[in-house]
């Protein structure tokens, strides 16, 4: 099995909603906000190699949107999903399966494309997509606080495919793969499990989004259910920590894995990595 890290590019929110009640006093001296409060993320997915197939993590935020609508998050870097994936030798053709841990716009925008005539088409022609059916459900019937995340023109076109499936507990993806569901930031979102080299590897997707965030009340002012969050957060740690889990962070703009360790404190980062080095 091997491990790529695929940076889809840089996009920008707001420091306060993504930290929720930590003070900008605080949460500033770890990722510092611009004249307008706007920090800069990662958009970071990652890429399995496994036997005969190739599998992707989320898809970050995509190229099919108006104008309008990036102007409000600043994208920049000069990565994007399809250039990552040709610089390790692969294509969009290439892709058999994706992952995708929930369904707000910055996972899920690049899992479709718009073709030269207009119509919005699967970007990954050969892959089966994987969702969650709670989840799809929850994202295809929002709720108001969560309506602008949910795109339907990011996930729609997968259905209408034919190349949607849902995980389960029964779900055989890959040797060495299992996930859990958390539900505080959204409904039953997908944190995918990977063996690796005798460990184990978590994508975090937006559990916990960066290494700022592992302290368990850094919860984002996104999340739907944020007392929830931190439940999941603190016993998700404990167990990490205990079994020496690496952490993969989506949205970190600079750390893609750490290790942890047991404090005074409470769970904390220990050592930084980047995911050829675990």
């Amino acid at each position: 099995m091997k491990l790529y890290t695929i940076n889809t590019g840089l996009f920008k929110l707001d420091g306060g909603a993504m930290f929720g009640v930590v003070p900008k006093s605080i949460w500033n001296k770890l990722n510092p906000a611009d004249n307008n409060n706007m920090c800069s993320w990662a958009m970071r997915c990652m890429l399995i190699e496994t036997g005969n197939k190739l599998i992707l993590i989320d898809t970050g935020i995509g190229s099919k949107q108006d104008d309008k609508f990036f102007s409000f998050y600043y994208l920049h870097g000069e990565d994007t999903l399809q250039k990552s994936l040709n610089t390790l030798g692969f294509s969009a053709e290439d892709i058999t399966d994706v992952i995708l841990t929930h369904l707000h716009f910055d996972h899920v925008g690049g899992a479709v494309e718009r073709n030269k005539d207009g119509k919005l088409l699967p970007a990954f022609k050969n892959a089966t997509y994987w969702s969650h059916e709670s989840h799809w459900q929850w994202a295809t019937n929002p709720n108001d606080r969560e309506k602008a995340s949910f795109l339907k023109e990011n996930f729609m076109p997968i259905q209408e495919s034919g190349q949607l499936k849902f995980l389960n507990a029964k779900t055989n993806l890959f040797e060495g793969f299992s996930f859990e569901l958390s539900n505080g930031h959204t409904e039953s979102m997908i944190i995918p499990i990977i063996e690796y080299k005798g460990g184990k590897i978590a994508y975090m997707a937006d559990l916990i989004p960066s290494a700022a965030h592992i302290p368990v009340p850094y919860v984002m002012g996104y999340d739907v259910r944020p007392l929830d969050t931190m439940k999941e957060k603190k016993t998700f740690l404990q167990t990490a920590a205990e079994k020496n889990y690496f952490l993969f962070f989506e949205h970190d703009p600079l750390i893609e894995c750490v290790s942890l360790q047991i404090t005074e404190k409470g769970i904390r980062q220990k050592e930084a990595l980047k995911l050829e080095e675990v």
